[in-house]
């Protein structure tokens, strides 16, 4: 490869290591939450799935490592990230790490992945990536099973028999929140948006991931999590013009995204038919595109 490239590709599979450790931090994190056994046995697996992926990406970047121009490391914006994003997980409510793992899940799998395979253009690469896209679509159909029961009354009643927080865990969680906020927008840029202008001119494939996810937000009709209010109302907020010239900026830093990522991807028609689905149905469609990116 030219020498940015090779510069540019050896960078990226040097963090998507630490972004599938951070993987593994999640899906253990729910390891230790939920209450059912094959759950438990699920995410157990899940995560010995990520630290493989974490340990293939860092043989890939060794591999196209050919003129060791540079000495690698995680980027600065992935590091400064992690800490405070591994903490707020453990304070917050399982639907908050839910929607993580289903974002980071989505952007991997449909954009950033497939993306730098297809640049790659490499046998080695090619195979590697079908093995962990093989592991990641298991993982995406129980990310959109969780999303179910977390939208359920079901979940709604297992929270209402559990001891209230006190005032100095909600304060607590509320602070690692907003630390993990203040980092996220420089992680998913320097992770995913930036890289993709590179790999994926027009951000195509990064645009329909959101699009996933803009979709599965929007399921329910009335949300019963106050987390997936809060990210309307920052979307609802977006689109207001009289607040978008002021706060546009603002309010993709607090979604943790750029301002652009904000606008709507999906049409009307889309919302309703998405709507009328199963949340299997929709992961099934969320697979779906993946294969035809392939």
């Amino acid at each position: 490869m030219p020498r940015a490239d090779e510069l540019a590709i050896v960078q990226l599979f040097t963090d998507m290591a630490g972004i599938e450790r951070l993987a593994a931090a999640l899906f253990l994190e729910q390891t230790r939450r939920v209450e059912d056994p094959t759950l438990r046995a699920l995410f157990a697996v899940f995560v010995a799935d990520e630290h493989r992926h974490a340990e293939a990406a860092l043989r890939l970047a060794r591999h196209y490592d050919v003129h060791h121009y540079r000495a690698y490391t995680e980027s600065p914006s992935l590091t400064a990230f992690a800490g405070p994003f591994v903490e707020a997980i453990a304070r917050l409510s399982d639907d908050v790490a839910n929607a993580y793992i289903v974002a980071g899940e989505l952007l991997l799998d449909i954009a950033l992945l497939r993306s730098i395979d297809d640049f790659v253009g490499d046998a080695t690469s090619h195979a590697v990536m079908e093995r962990i896209n093989r592991d990641e679509s298991r993982h995406i159909a129980v990310d959109y099973h969780m999303a179910e029961y977390y939208a359920s009354s079901a979940y709604e009643e297992r929270l209402a028999r559990e001891p209230r927080k006190t005032a100095w865990e909600q304060l607590a969680a509320a602070r690692t929140f907003v630390a993990m906020l203040y980092r996220a927008q420089p992680f998913v840029r320097d992770m995913f948006l930036v890289p993709m202008e590179k790999l994926d001119p027009g951000s195509r494939r990064m645009r329909e991931a959101f699009k996933r996810l803009q979709l599965l937000g929007m399921k329910e009709r009335h949300s019963r999590r106050p987390f997936t209010r809060f990210l309307r109302a920052i979307q609802g907020a977006f689109h207001d013009p009289r607040v978008r010239p002021v706060l546009g900026g603002v309010l993709g830093r607090i979604a943790g995204v750029g301002p652009e990522m904000l606008e709507r991807m999906y049409t009307e028609a889309e919302l309703l038919r998405a709507r009328d689905m199963s949340y299997a149905e929709l992961a099934e469609e969320a697979l779906r595109v993946k294969s035809q990116e392939s």
